[in-house]
């Protein structure tokens, strides 16, 4: 029942913007679950959701790591303040970020769950990403260019 419960909830946030637990309660109470907010609670903290910008609500829940819209604004935000330099050599590309900034900034990266990202690693200003092949670090590097300088 709670896996079938957690499904639907995933099915819901898909296909609707939800913008807090007593909408979603109430989602799941039209198609059958009785659930109180409490539990709703629960299943949110044990599916990971997160709250993202929707289109037409404030925020909405959404599953983490779906694509880079997936992670939340105040995480680009972080990085984008956080940010100093993006360069990269070879399959290596190099963040240099604010002092002790790294670790927010690799998170925010990591949740971006791109394919071509193998891993980050985080000192106490600079990230380090391994990525697939050159023109992936390219790609990559441009992309969190792109990313940084729209916020």
């Amino acid at each position: 029942m709670k896996s079938d419960r957690q499904d639907e909830i995933i099915r819901i946030i898909d296909a609707e913007e939800i913008e807090t637990q007593e909408e979603l309660a109430a989602q799941l109470r039209k198609k059958g679950y009785k659930v109180t907010q409490a539990t709703v609670s629960r299943d949110i903290k044990e599916l990971r959701l997160i709250k993202i910008a929707g289109q037409h609500s404030a925020y909405r829940y959404a599953r983490p790591g779906r694509h880079e819209k997936a992670v939340s604004d105040r995480m680009i935000r972080l990085l984008s303040d956080s940010a100093v330099s993006i360069d990269y050599a070879g399959q290596m590309i190099v963040v240099k970020t604010l002092s002790g900034s790294a670790n927010a900034a690799a998170e925010a990266i990591d949740n971006m769950n791109w394919n071509e990202v193998l891993g980050t690693i985080a000192g106490d200003n600079t990230v380090f990403l391994a990525v697939r092949n050159e023109a992936d670090a390219a790609d990559i590097s441009a992309r969190l260019q792109k990313l940084i300088s729209e916020q």
